[in-house]
């Protein structure tokens, strides 16, 4: 595996770094992914703009819709350098990472036009609308209805954990329009105006105090039959490649570096009152685990831009990068706010160490290990997929939908 860049790609990420460097090294462009609010908003949006402004929106998009059509490993790199930056990226990546590849791959031309220029811009959100209440990883066992009316689809129903909702213009939504077909031949994918009546958002207030997650209800809302994506009952199809995007879009997840655990370790006592941290024998061995994990994901993510380079897709291994680092996140904050003794309470970015990273990763790991499928889901995608172990009886397959058993 060749762990360096082509010149060309050496060059590109040159040139990416100086125009990130330009663009956020000053205090007032800057905004934190978990921060939420107002100001963080305006942030996130004109840092969108001034990026689709120098081309490095859409980079692997095809021109006639607005992007440069650079192979997938320039969107790597990109990517790469503008975590060392904390890049405001956060409002956008569902939209350009999922549904605006989805309604480009599906939508008709007038309606891509309409779409990608405004998402690409940071002048609208995107949401994806697919988990329900009795369907989170089973996607195919949705019960959001959408009847036809004439020339539009009537929509009753409920979506939950729904990523940015009350920040969202659109969003795409899968719904059920066959309830007497198989349960994944009965689907069909639309864009929704998440602003059209009957559309109700309500927040879920989480443990961090944010609402990044929403419930969406549906109350016969109505949807013109032009926004819908592929064919009538082919929304599994459709589903599939924004869940293929999702997978690489999710990723690892931000979260403490090694260096700084590594750090908080040296400056931290040792709760047997015995020196610093870093001269416990138990924590120096988490601390060897982690490191071992972490060089892991990091060469696991190395063998996915290799496949990209070579124009190649990414297989269902990159499904075992995001099992790994988030709990790997999660497990290492926990170690971090223990090992704070009695300060570790304390959630207050200007008074806790690392300026409250430990707590921000450790809040949000429970979110990002279901995200893009839950470690379970995942572990038997890896198991089926990558180590070709026998497959789980389906005994659901082939059952028409409202064959299904109910909810008591």
């Amino acid at each position: 595996m060749d762990f360096n860049d082509s010149p060309e790609e050496a060059a590109f990420r040159a040139e990416a770094r100086a125009w990130l460097e330009q663009t956020l090294l000053h205090p007032n462009a800057r905004a934190n992914l978990r921060v939420e609010g107002p100001e963080a908003m305006l942030a996130a949006k004109a840092y969108q703009r001034n990026k689709a402004e120098a081309g490095y929106a859409g980079l692997t998009w095809r021109r006639e819709v607005g992007g440069r059509g650079l192979a997938p490993i320039f969107s790597v790199i990109f990517s790469q350098e503008e975590q060392k930056f904390q890049a405001p990226t956060g409002p956008f990546a569902i939209g350009l990472g999922m549904c605006i590849p989805t309604v480009i791959a599906f939508h008709s031309p007038d309606k891509i036009k309409r779409y990608v220029g405004p998402a690409l811009r940071g002048e609208e959100i995107w949401s994806q609308l697919f988990s329900e209440p009795s369907a989170g990883s089973d996607v195919a066992g949705l019960r959001t209805r959408a009847t036809k009316d004439g020339d539009a689809w009537v929509i009753n129903g409920q979506k939950v954990w729904t990523s940015g909702a009350q920040y969202s213009d659109h969003g795409i939504l899968l719904a059920r329009t066959n309830p007497e077909k198989e349960k994944h031949k009965g689907l069909t994918m639309f864009v929704l105006d998440m602003k059209a009546p009957g559309v109700e958002v309500r927040p879920i207030h989480m443990m961090s105090g944010g609402s990044h997650f929403n419930e969406v209800y549906f109350n016969d809302v109505r949807i013109p039959d032009s926004e819908r994506l592929g064919e009538v009952g082919h929304g599994w199809h459709v589903a599939l490649v924004t869940l293929m995007n999702e997978r690489l879009a999710v990723g690892g997840g931000a979260g403490p570096e090694y260096g700084e655990i590594l750090e908080f370790a040296r400056h931290t006592p040792s709760p047997s009152g015995k020196g610093m941290l870093i001269e416990d024998q138990a924590f120096r061995e988490r601390l060897a685990g982690w490191y071992v994990s972490a060089q892991g994901y990091t060469l696991g993510k190395y063998r996915t831009m290799t496949a990209l380079s070579k124009g190649q897709t990414p297989g269902p291994e990159s499904s075992i990068g995001k099992i790994v680092n988030a709990n790997r996140m999660q497990d290492l904050a926990n170690a971090a706010i223990e090992a704070a003794d009695h300060f570790g309470i304390i959630h207050d970015p200007s008074l806790a160490a690392m300026n409250g990273a430990f707590h921000n990763a450790y809040m949000w790991a429970p979110g990002l290990r279901i995200a893009g499928g839950t470690d379970e889901i995942l572990r038997n995608i890896i198991a089926e997929r990558v180590l070709g172990l026998p497959q789980d009886v389906r005994v659901d397959k082939g059952v028409a939908f409202r064959d299904l058993p109910t909810e008591s």
